[in-house]
């Protein structure tokens, strides 16, 4: 079994969109192993998204994610990463695919709803990030 990091991003907490997306992942057959809301400071989301820290959009986007509560979850099941990325629709939810997460709820490219690991290390990285071993049941 696979597994990975969701993440319902504040306007997905602020606009309660929690037991929407949570709603598909039970009719897409993805398990919740881990579940909590948090409340990131600005360091703690410059640090999670480390990766992107040369990019022109790591402030607005770190600024963002700690601007409200999130809902970060372990995801699991066979080839999860590939299906919840497919569930929740491109990054620009313009170029989404209708049904997807994003094209349904999101309101721009960064205010997308929803956040997923994209790779196994990435996925590895990210849960750890926010969850201990005790944490995580399955």
């Amino acid at each position: 079994m696979e597994r990975t990091l969701s993440i319902i991003k504040p306007d997905g907490v602020k606009r309660a969109l929690i037991g929407e997306v949570i709603k598909r992942f039970d009719s897409n057959d993805i398990k919740i192993v881990a579940m909590k809301m948090i409340h990131m400071t600005r360091t703690q989301a410059q640090g999670f998204y480390a990766v992107h820290k040369e990019r022109p959009f790591f402030d607005s986007l770190t600024d963002f994610m700690s601007s409200g509560p999130a809902v970060v979850m372990v995801l699991e099941g066979e080839n999860v990463i590939a299906r919840y990325r497919e569930l929740m629709g491109a990054t620009n939810y313009k170029e989404a695919a209708p049904g997807t997460i994003r094209a349904d709820f999101a309101t721009d490219i960064e205010k997308n709803v929803v956040h997923g690991s994209d790779a196994p290390e990435t996925a590895a990285f990210e849960i750890g990030y926010f969850f201990n071993n005790f944490e995580i049941v399955g």
